[in-house]
């Protein structure tokens, strides 16, 4: 691979193994990377370095279980906007990159405006976030809650 990476063309099967193990195990050393990889530890230390400085390869972090701290409930909450003026939608970003409870919003196409998957111990501390918190933004019209029963799938790995 090039030290010139720009996008996700310009990886060669080495750099898309390198990617793969990593979202499987950040704490791989180089050593290990590069021996189930078929390179030298040298190199592949280089390509990581090189999917950094291109912005593929982002952050490492440790994947916390749920269940193991008590937050076993989760929430898809679809929100629906009073305004869609730009102020508004920056606005709600930013109320919603400040709350904890909420790991993940998307801005949705169709019906309702925003999908957030929030993340509580239980009903009560949802009831509290939704009635006190969200439905208090002065840019939410309304929300639509719908509980998880079970997770069948999580991943946080992005097919290659």
């Amino acid at each position: 691979m090039s030290q010139n990476v720009k996008s996700f063309r310009d990886l060669d099967a080495a750099d898309r193994k390198i990617i793969m193990l990593l979202q499987e195990d950040a704490t791989l050393s180089h050593a290990a990377l590069a021996e189930q990889v078929g390179a030298s530890s040298a190199s592949c230390w280089r390509r990581v370095k090189a999917l950094e400085a291109a912005g593929i390869l982002t952050r490492t972090v440790r994947l916390v279980n749920p269940h193991a701290i008590g937050r076993d409930v989760n929430v898809l909450c679809n929100v629906r906007m009073r305004s869609h003026a730009s102020e508004a939608r920056r606005s709600f970003e930013a109320f919603v990159d400040t709350q904890p409870l909420v790991v993940e919003c998307f801005s949705m196409s169709g019906e309702w405006d925003y999908l957030l998957r929030v993340i509580v111990a239980d009903v009560q501390e949802y009831n509290s976030f939704l009635m006190q918190t969200l439905l208090g933004h002065s840019a939410v019209a309304g929300a639509a809650s719908h509980f998880a029963l079970s997770m069948t799938k999580y991943t946080t790995s992005i097919p290659l």
